[in-house]
């Protein structure tokens, strides 16, 4: 009985799965490593003792590669998983030369191209994995109307580009929900009128129940004065304010938990759990500390779950199941 007084939530969690470089370096062009691919197998297993279907949002360079693609058909039968597409425009043709800092980012390059280049990734991964895939994202996050009308035309439903309270310098996902929406061509962080396409951002939050008050902390914090004073570093030491990511990339075990624990009061109904597949390759590409790799993944893992299975009512969905739950929901 005390199950049923439980919130009821879906738990998701996306792969990028991808080449692994060092980005510290410049982008690949060319001879595309993607070794980090074969630890997929030990990963998917682990989901699947937990009862987790991961969406791999896979990238042309991984497509490309035929020991990869029968690793991730494995992993993905039966429902287990989900294939999603994921756009490089290093590693994805057609080339228009080399790529700096400002064409890495989908959003900078112009829309010819960048239609040219998900109409290639997109055939691709209907050939090798015999489905469309429903759900896309943009490699370095970042995603404009534009491009979601694109991905309209080549039959996707779903985006998940947007990182919330999240800006850089070619975009910004500030004021973006934290939960799925229909999103305003317009303005791709406000709710819109289409219901062509709905976005699923990853979650993202605070130490505190307030994320839209925090968030405004925050950035004062990040682009006054104040922050020649390193006043993040100081907020977050002090734990007066903390932004906290359901990433084992980038959170502790305990990070992720305040995190959950903060969006299970507010009453948050998707966790979007999100990763790297290279990053599952000790050392692979700089973005975690030395040394660590699959298993600092999912010694991070296995406790949010925990927790979350302790405090809610789970259900563990594709991200396209969880669009399919929204719609019905909204209907």
């Amino acid at each position: 009985m005390a199950q049923l007084n439980k919130q009821k939530v879906k738990f998701v969690i996306s792969v990028d799965t991808e080449e692994e470089w060092d980005w510290s370096g410049p982008f690949p062009q060319k001879d595309f490593s993607v070794d980090n691919v074969q630890q997929i197998p030990a990963f998917q297993n682990f989901c699947q003792k937990l009862g987790v279907k991961p969406s791999y949002f896979v990238d042309y360079a991984v497509a490309n590669d035929p020991a990869s693609v029968a690793i991730l058909n494995s992993a993905v039968a039966g429902g287990k998983g989900e294939i999603a597409a994921h756009l490089h425009p290093w590693c994805n043709p057609p080339y228009y030369g080399q790529t700096t800092e400002f064409e890495s980012h989908v959003i900078n390059l112009p829309i010819e191209q960048v239609e040219a280049k998900l109409e290639q990734l997109t055939d691709k991964l209907k050939t090798v994995f015999n489905t469309h895939p429903r759900a896309f994202r943009t490699g370095r996050w970042g995603i404009s109307g534009d491009v979601l009308k694109l991905l309209v035309k080549f039959g996707y439903d779903i985006d998940s580009s947007v990182y919330p309270y999240y800006s850089h310098k070619f975009f910004t996902c500030q004021g973006a929900p934290i939960h799925p929406y229909w999103p305003d061509y317009a303005n791709v962080v406000k709710v819109g009128e289409q219901r062509s396409l709905l976005q699923i951002p990853v979650s993202v939050g605070f130490n505190n129940t307030n994320f839209a008050l925090s968030s405004k902390f925050h950035r004062l914090l990040e682009e006054s004065w104040l922050n020649n004073l390193r006043s993040v570093g100081l907020a977050w030491h002090t734990g007066l304010l903390r932004k906290h990511y359901l990433c084992p990339e980038l959170a502790s075990a305990s990070d992720m938990i305040c995190l959950a624990k903060n969006m299970l009061k507010r009453g948050e109904t998707v966790f979007h759990m999100y990763l790297h597949s290279s990053s599952l390759l000790t050392s692979a590409t700089g973005f975690m500390k030395d040394g660590e790799g699959a298993h600092t993944i999912l010694e991070r893992i296995q406790p949010v779950f925990e927790y979350l299975q302790q405090n809610a009512d789970v259900e563990c969905m594709t991200i396209s199941q969880v669009a399919d739950w929204f719609k019905q929901e909204q209907a």
